[in-house]
């Protein structure tokens, strides 16, 4: 409850709220966690897992669904109700007195999300974009929270995506590969009879041409 509270409020500044939303006071709470910062600790880690599942389970790649709509989906997720109660608590962790209650929360908070989107740009073969796709989402996030345009960071996410969708050109054969493929008679060297051809209608035409007298 404690948890849920913390949630819905953001992580507050005395244990009595706490307290009430746990049903207990906060002298037990105390009694229980050793400290205020140990408690806020045990509820930013309960928060922190139920954020991985929620949005872990949003950017799962689906076999019936194009990955960039499973993005999409997961924004709409992620910036709506669903998710807003999350942004909001790890939000605070950016400033310097909460990032106090867990230092190491920056560096976590992109390699958590790194396998996942690795995961799922797979499908589309790309997974090397993952770093990218989180720093947009990021960056979208917290331009969102500063200017608070829903419409515009809605439309740059929806734009980027359709960068995605674009097919990309086959990769070039390798040296060894075009080697393999010829030597096995599937492939045969460029014929020299078109240049050949060329050459001997230039010749023709120099002869046949008139000279100045």
């Amino acid at each position: 409850m404690s948890t849920d509270h913390a949630l819905d409020h953001g992580l507050p500044d005395r244990l009595e709220p706490l307290a009430a939303a746990a049903g207990t006071s906060p002298r037990m709470l105390i009694y229980h966690f050793g400290t205020r910062d140990g408690l806020l600790r045990a509820v930013l880690g309960h928060a922190r897992q139920r954020q991985l599942d929620t949005f872990g389970e949003l950017l799962r790649g689906r076999p019936d669904e194009p990955y960039t709509e499973t993005l999409d989906r997961a924004w709409t997720a992620m910036t709506g109700p669903q998710g807003k109660p999350y942004l909001r608590m790890f939000g605070q962790l950016r400033d310097t007195i909460e990032q106090q209650l867990w230092p190491d929360f920056r560096r976590q908070a992109t390699t958590d999300w790194l396998p996942p989107l690795e995961r799922g740009l797979a499908g589309i073969e790309r997974p090397e974009l993952a770093t990218l796709v989180l720093a947009v989402i990021r960056g979208l996030l917290i331009d969102r929270d500063a200017t608070g345009d829903t419409t515009r960071t809605d439309q740059a996410f929806r734009d980027f995506l359709t960068t995605l969708a674009v097919p990309t050109r086959p990769p070039r054969p390798s040296i060894a590969t075009r080697r393999r493929a010829r030597s096995r008679g599937l492939t045969r060297p460029p014929s020299a009879a078109p240049r050949a051809a060329a050459d001997h209608a230039a010749i023709v035409d120099r002869v046949a041409r008139p000279t100045a007298t």
